[in-house]
């Protein structure tokens, strides 16, 4: 059996490129984020412990030590309640691993699995009202190329529900058009696949697009949908240059409509894009599928009423009493009344 203090860096390595990318399959962004957190543990220990990286043993990462790291996460960088969770996530999947390869730190993973995870608050989703989208959406000059792409490209943010990160990464032959429904494939976390109908005012904003961008004649199906030309090279459009002309747009059009947000970001559309479909009455369980949520709790934090929502309900509800116009069952009841309390 390996001694317990096993070079940490040397489980790090194989955890980072053995691993998580070949026995995983995770993605390069998961892979990424894993990766953060491990370095920002180097970072704390060096920092608060002068401790260098190469010091660094699994006897010394016992539970307080993670704990003192979290704190630090939450207090020192100032990071939310559900980053500092994160990061206590990925390092119990890492001590997992660690386990798995030296028995002996076993112990410490059961150790290290105690740490509870801290409770969030539920905050509201920031998302835009169906006016606040359509000003936002006629803020691009489309009397040029540039603006038809970047009115385009917001276009399909919101009706496909992507992340930005997905709809950068499309090519031409992730688009089917010649299918009984059309649908465009979408690869998200995990390199997992799923096809988004489009619906017909989408597919006529595409074509309008396509004939711009890349007209048949020119055809090549495995040229990035949105791209950028450097040096007469087509290269994938970076997340930068989104989040420059959403600034603007946003500048101009709170201008237009105050309620317009101060800062607006690709996954805004997207829960733009889901609120909609929840006030519409859409299930959740299949707004969980268009949007490729593995898990139906992440889903769930649409699953609340808004104020437009409750303005709508109590409506409906104040209505049917005018109609009845009777009074209530509870009314001068207390002994109901305190049943329905659950005091009796």
């Amino acid at each position: 059996m390996k001694a317990l203090d096993d070079k940490f860096f040397k489980v790090v390595r194989d955890y980072l490129t053995i691993y998580l990318p070949r026995q995983k399959a995770y993605s390069t962004n998961t892979i990424k984020a894993y990766a953060e957190t491990i370095n920002l543990l180097r970072l704390f220990l060096e920092k608060e412990k002068h401790i260098r990286f190469t010091e660094i043993t699994f006897s010394l990462l016992n539970k307080n030590v993670i704990s003192e790291y979290l704190d630090w996460v939450e207090e020192v960088r100032g990071c939310s309640v559900t980053t500092r969770n994160y990061r206590l996530t990925v390092m119990k999947a890492f001590y997992k691993y660690a386990a798995m390869e030296n028995p002996a730190l076993i112990a410490p993973y059961m150790e290290l699995k105690k740490i509870p995870a801290k409770k969030t608050i539920k905050t509201p989703v920031n998302y835009l009202s169906e006016k606040a989208l359509n000003v936002l959406l006629t803020q691009p000059d489309t009397g040029n190329m540039r603006g038809i792409r970047n009115q385009f490209l917001m276009i399909f943010l919101y009706d496909t529900g992507a992340r930005i990160q997905e709809l950068l990464n499309l090519r031409i032959k992730d688009i089917s058009l010649q299918s009984e429904v059309p649908f465009v494939y979408l690869t998200g976390k995990g390199q997992k696949t799923r096809a988004v109908p489009l619906q017909e005012k989408t597919i006529r904003h595409l074509n309008k697009y396509l004939s711009h961008f890349h007209p048949q004649k020119s055809w090549d199906t495995e040229k990035y949908l949105f791209f950028t030309v450097i040096h007469g090279q087509h290269s994938r459009m970076s997340e930068d240059n989104v989040a420059a002309f959403l600034k603007k747009y946003a500048k101009s059009a709170k201008e237009k409509f105050p309620e317009i947000p101060d800062r607006v970001y690709p996954h805004l559309f997207r829960h733009t894009k889901a609120m909609h479909l929840y006030q519409a009455g859409i299930p959740l369980s299949y707004i969980k599928d268009f949007l490729g949520h593995s898990n139906i709790n992440t889903t769930d934090r649409y699953a609340f009423a808004d104020v437009s929502m409750m303005k709508k309900a109590l409506e409906k509800v104040s209505k049917t009493a005018d109609i009845l116009n009777e009074k209530g069952i509870w009314d001068d009841n207390e002994e109901l009344i305190l049943k329905l309390c659950g005091l009796k």
